[in-house]
């Protein structure tokens, strides 16, 4: 061989052996996690179905528990069991605490300035803190204590009602209205609603329509180079929801002003968030920030734990033999000559083991909200790149056969007895995250997971509940959005069952 191509060859070998070898190494060190294809341009997005929970459930069927999508131009990793979840939100907690911008998104999260869509910061925490201190924090649920029973009663008076004129409760509009009227006294000082009707539906439907929208994959979300066309509506949806519940909490706020003379001494948690927007460290929340925080507490508030009681309640009329364990259960501990009380909750463990099987089946909120990362990780020796997306997919993890048996079965008995009794969903035990986990957890966990039990526990305790038409079969098919509701919802019967006087 000439002395001329042998050099030129040395001199090629000399690059692409180390160029070779550098890419090999490079590969072993960014291992993804596996995942499909995709298609060009949008990636994983056509594989994601209406029923996106579902969709991302039986892609981690595939590719296992930690997927990773190309979605757009988006790096989205996915979550789908106990053990994935725990190793992104306890490991990386602190890494994966900031939330992505979505376009769709931009008018009911204010542009990114509320309390659940803001990223991780001394903003974020001071907004924490406040709802902590104020409204969901331990003291701040004893010292509301009062508004929640006044509340129930009202709800259950309404039942009665009902049941006196042989109507059927629309049970999400019922506790729906209960809730919103229990966080309106509370941040705003007033009742939002006088009764359940066509004003509290509206409410509803509007905070039902955003909840919705939000969960949807949105094209422009994944792909920005064409979010201005809006190609699914779903940009101009939520921008109209947003306005409807936007013209609400500015009434709210302007006649809270006008009032204010008459709370003295007596502040309501808007009152004490205004009095304390700056921190000692000189950060402040403004405006449009507070008005975000109201919109969550409304929002957040009032359909999440309307939805699990709706889906608990609808569980126990498929199964009778649960409905009537669970009222022997407060019979014997509370009778039939008072209502149930908040205090009787940690005697009733059944009725606990019943909310903890609906949040485990049916969580309110499938899909985690997503975290994000700006900085690259390992995770189970996978490389995940910077500005990647995570999703846990709760739905996916209560359901998991790995975790539960009969995962599909409505057994609350689950909790009673052996490893599960100790499972509580407050973020510690990873197989049941209704609410989420690590430092961006549910700042309502606490109340919500009171407000399930305590609105379940009392109409369970106070009527006896049959189908509205008992010839149809009770549909339990779910509607996706950010929350997951029941496709239709539950419409029943009631008949009192404690004495008349419990009622008043």
């Amino acid at each position: 061989m000439p002395f001329d191509t042998v050099l030129v060859a040395g001199i090629l070998l000399s690059f692409v052996v180390p160029l070779l070898l550098w890419r090999l190494q490079s590969s072993r060190r960014v291992r993804l996690p596996p995942g499909p294809a995709g298609v060009p341009i949008l990636g994983s997005l056509p594989q994601i179905g209406p029923m996106a929970h579902a969709s991302l459930a039986n892609l981690a069927a595939r590719y296992g528990p930690i997927m990773y999508l190309k979605m757009g131009t988006a790096r989205v990793v996915v979550a789908s069991s106990a053990g994935a979840a725990r190793s992104f939100l306890k490991a990386l907690d602190l890494q994966f605490a900031n939330r992505p911008f979505v376009i769709s998104g931009k008018h009911v999260t204010y542009d990114g300035q509320n309390f659940v869509f803001a990223n991780y910061g001394p903003r974020w925490k001071l907004l924490r803190k406040l709802a902590n201190l104020h409204f969901l924090g331990s003291k701040a649920l004893a010292d509301w204590m009062p508004v929640r029973r006044d509340e129930v009663a009202r709800m259950l008076r309404g039942i009665l009602e009902s049941s006196r004129d042989s109507r059927p409760v629309v049970v999400p509009e019922a506790v729906v209205c209960a809730n919103a009227n229990i966080i309106g006294q509370v941040v705003i000082s007033r009742r939002v609603f006088e009764t359940q009707g066509e004003e509290s539906n509206r409410f509803k439907d509007a905070i039902t329509e955003l909840l919705t929208g939000v969960g949807l994959f949105n094209i422009g979300d994944f792909v920005p180079a064409i979010a201005w066309m809006d190609l699914q509506g779903v940009q101009r949806h939520l921008r109209r929801t947003h306005e409807k519940i936007d013209a609400l909490i500015t009434a709210f706020v302007a006649e809270h002003e006008a009032t204010k003379h008459e709370r003295e001494g007596r502040p309501d948690v808007l009152d004490l968030v205004m009095a304390n927007r700056v921190d000692t460290e000189g950060v402040s929340l403004s405006d449009v920030n507070i008005k975000g925080f109201i919109s969550d507490m409304f929002v957040a508030g009032t359909d999440t734990s309307s939805i699990i009681v709706e889906w608990a309640l609808a569980e126990m009329l498929r199964n009778p033999t649960i409905l009537q364990r669970a009222q022997d259960e407060m019979d014997q501990i509370i009778g039939k000559n008072r209502r149930i009380e908040e205090s009787d909750i940690p005697n009733l463990p059944y009725l606990r083991a019943i909310c903890k099987e609906a949040l485990r089946l049916h969580p309110s909120t499938p899909l985690s909200l997503p975290h994000y990362t700006f900085e690259k990780c390992e995770v189970d020796d996978y490389h995940i790149p910077p500005n990647t997306r995570l999703i846990v997919n709760v739905w996916a993890i209560g359901r998991d056969p790995d975790e539960w048996e009969d995962p599909l079965e409505f057994k609350p008995e689950r909790f009673l007895s052996g490893r599960n009794a100790k499972i509580e969903p407050q973020g510690n035990d990873f197989e049941l995250i209704p609410f989420g986990a690590g430092r961006r957890i549910c700042v309502g966990l606490h109340a919500g997971l009171l407000m399930v039990q305590y609105m379940l526990g009392s109409l369970v305790h106070s009527f006896n509940w049959k189908l509205a038409d008992e010839d149809q079969k009770l549909d339990m098919e779910e509607r996706f959005g950010f929350v997951l509701p029941k496709a239709v919802p539950l419409k029943a019967m009631a008949s009192p069952r404690l004495v008349e006087s419990a009622y008043i």
